[in-house]
């Protein structure tokens, strides 16, 4: 799945889904601690594992044409750690290990922007990335998603902000990855018109396809 780095959006975007007619219920992702285990600024790919669960629930809604969206930061790239060559590399292999389960993204988005980023990517607050929702409004725009329907799933409370700061009907906090170290503050989160849903792992989430269809 090629991509590039857009600049008026500030990210690196990715498509293989189409256009519908009509706006759709969405799902998104995080990337790393949700669909994949996350060590902390992975860009090896013989180092990526996929989240047990997360192929065969990426090819779930695969099956009922609900879009799916991974909306990653990659402040690996903002802080000069590894460059876009390794990022897509380890994306083509995420691509591999999920087709051989017969599932695949519809779109990735990936933001480099970082408070301590090396140049080009240093940025105070870049809209683009989580926790604000420059990446979902893209895909939003890009997907012709219905973002009032839609929902994420991430592992840290940045994934979550941005889901609300977009608009979406709600999100799933789940304890790969970062999860276990957040869990406690967004317990304690009660934000207004988002529906909040507590999980152990991507695996817990098949209501929401329900919800999706």
């Amino acid at each position: 799945m090629a991509g590039h780095f857009h600049e008026d959006l500030g990210a690196w975007i990715s498509l293989s889904g189409q256009p519908a007619s009509k706006p759709r219920a969405a799902l998104f992702l995080d990337r790393d601690g949700v669909i994949i285990e996350d060590p902390g600024y992975l860009c090896h790919s013989s180092e990526m594992a996929l989240i047990s669960g997360a192929a065969e629930f990426i090819a779930a809604a695969n099956r009922r044409g609900i879009p799916v969206i991974a909306v990653t930061n990659q402040a690996g790239i903002g802080r000069g750690y590894y460059g876009w060559q390794e990022f897509t590399t380890m994306q083509e292999a995420l691509d591999c290990e999920l087709a051989k389960a017969g599932a695949a993204l519809d779109a990735i988005l990936a933001c480099p922007f970082h408070p301590k980023g090396v140049s080009p990517w240093g940025h105070p607050d870049h809209p683009a990335r989580k926790p604000r929702p420059g990446m979902l409004l893209a895909a939003e725009r890009l997907l012709t998603l219905d973002l009032k329907r839609s929902w994420i799933i991430g592992d840290r409370f940045t994934d979550l902000l941005a889901g609300h700061a977009a608009g979406l009907r709600g999100g799933m906090h789940v304890l790969t990855g970062n999860g276990r170290n957040e869990r406690a503050r967004i317990s304690e989160w009660h934000p207004q018109n988002f529906d909040l849903r507590l999980g152990t792992s991507i695996d817990d989430a098949d209501g929401l396809l329900l919800m999706l269809s």
